[in-house]
């Protein structure tokens, strides 16, 4: 009953929202819900809202009008025929989707007739994660409605298992590294990065690492190059991602950034790996730019 979920001030809900950046302008403080946001460098946030039931209704209802109002301020000069709808994806652990969707999909299908908005679960699970994105639409009023029904579900049947939760990645472009020049790969095309390149020669140069085979190349270690250390903190759920099949991946990029890298045994009770690069300061830079487009 959602008039019940509603007034239910004892009732309390963590809900997680992905969108692209579009909460700027958005006081969510206002709503009483408990609210984190990822951080900005990546083209995806997730929202997490938390706390009494019609706190986390009223934190969703301000959003849904920020975008509401995003959509009329595209619409001033242009001549599209049609109006878009406002589109939220909710992120759900995939152990609760099954009850959301219901036997032979009949609870999806009355959530879509009862509330008139359009809801997708996705088939897949977003990566390196244990949740799925769902994806609403329609008018706002119908939204509101669409995700109380969603958090009623959600209530009733508690993930199973433990959740591993999405976490957007950086925007980047794979790099690769030819001739002493670097480039990122976009489509089919390499484009070259001036700035990386000369960041991958100095770190060469202050490292045991040639350039290349001739004359220039640089094979002693620059005395100049002050060694430093510096710890990174990595998830679990990624660090196959850095490094790769056999060590391919890690291996790499200790020659790209002529740093030293050391990924510490993991810690039981911890969801994290602790990384140390150690090398000069171009060579260290160098290492964690490559770790954060892996």
């Amino acid at each position: 009953d959602t008039g019940v979920i509603e007034g239910g001030l004892n009732v309390t809900l963590t809900i997680r929202l992905l969108m692209h950046g579009k909460v700027r302008g958005v006081c969510l403080l206002q709503s009483g819900a408990r609210i984190n946001i990822s951080e900005g460098n990546c083209p995806e946030r997730i929202i997490t809202l938390a706390g009494p039931t019609n706190a986390i209704f009223k934190a969703f209802a301000m959003i849904i009008d920020k975008l509401e109002e995003d959509i009329s301020s595209s619409m001033t000069n242009s001549t599209a025929a049609s109006r878009p709808p406002v589109t939220l994806r909710l992120v759900v652990p995939a152990s609760q989707c099954g009850s959301l969707i219901g036997k032979g999909g009949c609870k999806i299908k009355e959530i879509r007739e009862s509330t008139g908005a359009q809801v997708q679960v996705a088939g897949d699970m977003l990566p390196n994660s244990t949740e799925r994105a769902i994806t609403i639409a329609g008018i706002p009023q119908s939204i509101i409605e669409c995700v109380k029904q969603i958090c009623v579900v959600m209530l009733e049947s508690p993930p199973k298992g433990v959740t591993i939760p999405y976490r957007p990645k950086p925007s980047s472009s794979p790099v690769i590294f030819a001739g002493g020049q670097a480039y990122t790969i976009q489509g089919q095309y390499a484009i070259p990065q001036p700035d990386l390149t000369k960041l991958h020669q100095l770190a060469m140069q202050q490292s045991h690492f040639p350039m290349s085979h001739g004359n220039t190349g640089f094979t002693g270690l620059d005395a100049s190059a002050q060694t430093t250390s510096h710890e990174l903190t990595i998830p679990n759920d990624l660090i196959g991602c850095i490094i790769g099949r056999q060590g391919a991946k890690i291996n790499e990029i200790r020659q790209m950034s002529g740093a030293q890298i050391k990924i510490a045994n993991p810690v039981e009770g911890s969801t994290d790996r602790q990384v140390t690069i150690t090398g000069s300061a171009a060579s260290i830079s160098l290492a964690q730019y490559l770790i954060n487009v892996r």
